[in-house]
């Protein structure tokens, strides 16, 4: 069993859904990104974003996901969607643990976000901001990914069996 499992995908994927209940699966701890950068920071993601600007929560975002994958303690990391985007964030998340890549289509992703409250990237039009992210980020998930699970037809419940399948060696129970 890796000692270290990141998830990620686009926002609407479930990553915090299924990040707290695998991690309390495991018995390990959970590590939010936009939950670490509203800790550290005492705003909200779309607070950040209105008053420091993108480039700024981008910054908080690195900072959360190195501290999560040098976590001395077994951990669940929920990466920030967009922390992929960013080169060095890519090489942490590789070294990082058994990457998870929680893969939805764009269409799943706007029915799950609905009108995007409290998501700075999707204001206007959520179901097209979704799919140009999706084309901007699949090609980069894809290249992280250890483990690929297709979440548009699973509850999170489901998606964590699938997981855990995929984490344990074979032959294992």
């Amino acid at each position: 069993m890796p000692e270290r499992v990141l998830l990620i995908g686009m926002m609407g994927s479930g990553k915090s859904t299924v990040g707290r209940i695998l991690a309390r699966r495991l018995g390990w701890r959970l590590l939010d990104s936009d939950a670490e950068v509203e800790a550290r920071t005492g705003m909200t993601v779309p607070e950040i974003f209105d008053c420091r600007g993108e480039p700024a929560f981008r910054a908080e975002e690195s900072k959360a996901l190195a501290r999560a994958v040098t976590s001395d303690v077994p951990v669940v990391v929920s990466v920030a969607g967009g922390a992929v985007l960013d080169p060095d964030n890519r090489r942490l998340i590789r070294r990082g643990g058994t990457v998870v890549w929680l893969r939805a289509r764009p269409d799943t992703l706007a029915r799950r976000v609905g009108a995007g409250d409290g998501r700075p990237l999707l204001a206007g039009d959520p179901a097209a901001a979704l799919a140009r992210l999706d084309r901007q980020r699949r090609p980069v998930y894809a290249t992280l990914a250890h483990v690929v699970v297709d979440v548009d037809q699973l509850g999170p419940p489901q998606v964590v069996e699938r997981v855990m399948a995929r984490l344990r060696p074979s032959g294992a129970r």
